[in-house]
């Protein structure tokens, strides 16, 4: 390995391990991603991991990773990050010798936490667990996303799924996370000496300030979404209590949805908000809510106290911490409007948020000296 290591980061989510290479390569590190661009986003990747769909994708993904040409290109880093336990759009049964390749063929093999695994439902399950509520419960009651998916429950804990995945997390050398929930899950899994955090990384430069109103006329409540996930983010009910409060209020605010759009064009849509709606069921602002902070938008999403307290932030709380209760998000949104004048002010404070805890360089180092630790 020469000064710096080459790494390898395989698969993406919401343009994660993008982002995280231009923290790493502002560090001087040689970085490849490898991914499917996040499906529908289609963001930048210098290996293609995209499946075609049906049986015979599957078999396509299968050869080019285990004998063709990702085989060659997956081999030989000083460090690979996986962006989930299943890391290729394949069954357990061809994963787990894949895994095993990987680990073979390069240095060191690390998880960067940013997904749902066994790990995260281990934690999640009532009544061991931290969270007072998740995307899967509510306390101890199941939640809506939970009961409409009950099959993904199940399979999710299928024998072969769970067998494959606990044998994954023991021969990792370690997992790096990118929000509270899923290290509380990697410590539990993993112990403290093979987990950290690192959060999530944003680009500062390419999400500049915008400039907002002191006193906009209307407020532009934005709202981005995958439709397939309404239940699990509760993208829902932030739509039903935005509707309401616009109803109620036209003159003094607007709502704009928008779904499964390609990363740059979200991205523009994303500039012109007042406030960004994000989600409901997390204790943490993830990657929409941090760009537009970013942007010095603020942010209805996850802001609980055990996260600002987790990261050691005293001082600057700027994001509208989302009740999980409709009348509350309603009074929530409604309380946004009737105090309008305050929004450019948590804007700017959701900035130098993002600025202190999540600019891609700050989050890049965190995870490149616990890799270098353990190597």
């Amino acid at each position: 390995m020469g000064s710096q290591p080459n790494i390898l980061l395989l698969g993406d989510y919401s343009n994660c391990h993008r982002t995280l290479a231009t923290g790493l390569r502002a560090l001087g590190c040689t970085v490849t991603i490898a991914s499917d661009g996040s499906r529908w986003m289609n963001t930048h990747r210098d290996i293609d991991l995209s499946r075609a769909d049906g049986k015979l994708g599957g078999a396509g993904l299968l050869l080019r990773s285990s004998i063709g040409d990702l085989s060659r290109q997956m081999r030989g880093y000083d460090i690979v990050a996986i962006h989930d336990l299943n890391f290729l759009a394949l069954r357990p049964v061809w994963l787990r010798p894949l895994f095993r390749k990987l680990k073979k063929n390069n240095g060191s093999l690390f998880l960067s936490a940013m997904s749902t695994d066994i790990a995260y439902l281990d934690m999640v399950t009532p009544p061991q667990s931290p969270l007072r509520y998740s995307e899967w419960f509510v306390g101890d009651t199941p939640s809506r996303h939970h009961i409409a998916n009950a099959d993904k429950w199940k399979q999710w804990h299928s024998k072969q799924l769970v067998s494959y995945q606990r044998e994954a997390l023991d021969a990792l050398d370690g997992a790096v996370s990118v929000l509270y929930e899923y290290h509380l899950a990697m410590m539990r899994a993993l112990g403290e000496d093979r987990c950290a955090y690192g959060g999530i990384p944003v680009d500062t430069q390419l999400f500049s300030q915008v400039s907002l109103p002191e006193n906009p006329e209307k407020v532009k409540f934005f709202l981005g979404r995958d439709h397939t996930r309404k239940l699990m983010k509760g993208s829902d009910l932030l739509e039903t209590a935005a509707r309401a409060v616009v109803e109620e209020m036209p003159h003094a605010a607007e709502l704009k949805i928008v779904e499964n759009l390609p990363f740059d064009s979200f991205v523009g849509e994303l500039r012109n908000a007042h406030v960004v709606l994000d989600q409901i069921y997390s204790y943490t602002p993830a990657t929409t809510a941090l760009m537009a902070m970013s942007l010095g938008i603020p942010t209805v999403s996850g802001g609980e106290p055990e996260y600002y307290d987790f990261i050691g932030e005293k001082e600057n709380r700027p994001i509208f911490n989302a009740p999980l209760q409709l009348p509350d998000l309603t009074d929530t949104l409604r309380s946004i409007v009737l105090n309008k004048t305050e929004i450019a002010r948590r804007g700017a404070a959701s900035r130098e948020f993002v600025l202190k805890h999540n600019s891609a360089e700050v989050v890049a180092k965190r995870f490149l000296d616990f890799w270098l630790s353990k190597l």
